[in-house]
């Protein structure tokens, strides 16, 4: 047996303003949105959104049950996800004039240790999201 794609599911804080960022900023295409959901693609990458708006935790008793509605505010900004890209550099200058760099990007993509070659960026929320490819361990 094996295993397909994986596609992520992000928590956002507001549906919307997401989806302008994944499409403006990232180069997205909608393919469906609607209150609170929305499915995105770029070639062969699809990423989900998902709204993690509920404020109902900010007013509830000291005394009262765990938060657990699931679709806390708190929650958006949390999460992260890697794409495999076979252009680095291009992708890189194209996030890096749209302005989704992450904050601590050190001005070029990076090669690692455990053999890729990648660089961050952030979505509207905080979001991490990832680009790499593998390059071979010793060059």
């Amino acid at each position: 047996m094996s295993l397909g794609r994986t596609i992520p599911a992000m928590p956002v804080r507001d549906t919307a303003a997401a989806v302008a960022c994944y499409r403006d900023k990232f180069g997205f295409a909608v393919v469906h949105q609607d209150t609170g959901f929305a499915v995105l693609r770029r070639d062969d990458a699809v990423v989900h959104l998902w709204e993690s708006s509920d404020e109902s935790w900010r007013s509830r008793d000291a005394g009262a049950e765990p938060v657990c509605s699931g679709a806390e505010s708190f929650i958006a900004g949390t999460a992260s996800f890697r794409v495999e890209a076979v252009d680095i550099d291009g992708l890189y200058a194209e996030l890096s004039a749209a302005g989704v760099l992450h904050y601590a990007d050190p001005g070029a993509p990076t090669r690692t240790d455990f053999g890729t070659y990648e660089f961050a960026s952030t979505d509207v929320d905080g979001n991490l999201i990832s680009f790499y490819r593998w390059v071979d361990q010793g060059g």
